[in-house]
């Protein structure tokens, strides 16, 4: 079982001079979930090299289990510091596509066609394409095989309106997620703010925030399991 993880690769929260990147427990507790399982683990970022990390997800407030286990785990976080660039990655290789979300996939990962062409990719192949919290942005311009978006008329969750009203980043994002998976065509699923929340559709599997992260990659593994459909 081979599954490949794509981070950010941006690291400037819009114009406020603060820094973003990727969500750690978003990767990490994903991380442990496939390695756990066996699976054989493939890193990229378009940039390639080291992702950059949110510094807030660093953060004591927002240590988990699976962050303080990568905190001490030297060769995950050398592993990390050495993504490929997706630019390099060739699709038939993986079994599926996990995106851990963090605001950075909002101005890159979105707008990248080498990352858009990957999910097209792996869609039409019927793999799974996982993503948690804000990296369901990734399909904002993926399309099907019909050229209709990818998430027309399908259930899809990711970060709430509420939820970055309540980082107050409302005015400082490109877009609201929760808003455009909508204009998509989708069909937004969300639970309380917070809380975990998941949504499977056929090959696409999704989450609302970071405590969703365990959800989603334990649903892609039942997935390549034959254990969902």
């Amino acid at each position: 079982m081979k599954i490949l993880i794509v981070l950010t690769s941006h690291d400037q929260l819009g114009t406020t001079g603060e820094k973003t990147g990727f969500w750690l427990e978003e990767f990490a507790a994903p991380y442990y979930v496939f390695r756990d399982a066996g699976a054989e683990i493939t890193l990229a970022s378009p940039k390639g090299g080291q992702p950059p990390m949110d510094p807030k997800s660093n953060q004591p407030d927002a240590s988990t289990e699976a962050t303080e286990r990568f905190k001490s785990d030297a060769a995950a976080q050398s592993e990390l510091s050495k993504t490929i660039r997706l630019s390099d990655v060739t699709p038939d290789d993986y079994d599926a596509v996990f995106y851990p979300g963090g605001h950075g996939p909002l101005w890159d990962l979105t707008e990248d066609p080498v990352s858009i062409a990957l999910i097209e990719t792996m869609y039409v192949s019927e793999k799974p394409v996982a993503a948690v919290c804000h990296a369901p942005a990734i399909f904002r311009k993926a399309k099907s095989t019909h050229g209709i978006p990818m998430v027309k008329g399908k259930s899809v969750t990711g970060f709430s309106n509420t939820e970055e009203a309540a980082v107050q980043l409302t005015d400082v994002v490109p877009f609201l997620l929760e808003d455009e998976l909508k204009a998509q065509g989708a069909n937004y699923t969300r639970a309380d703010d917070w809380s975990p929340h998941l949504a499977i559709d056929g090959n696409l599997i999704t989450g609302q925030n970071p405590a969703s992260s365990v959800l989603v990659a334990q649903a892609l593994l039942k997935k390549l399991d034959g254990l969902i459909t």
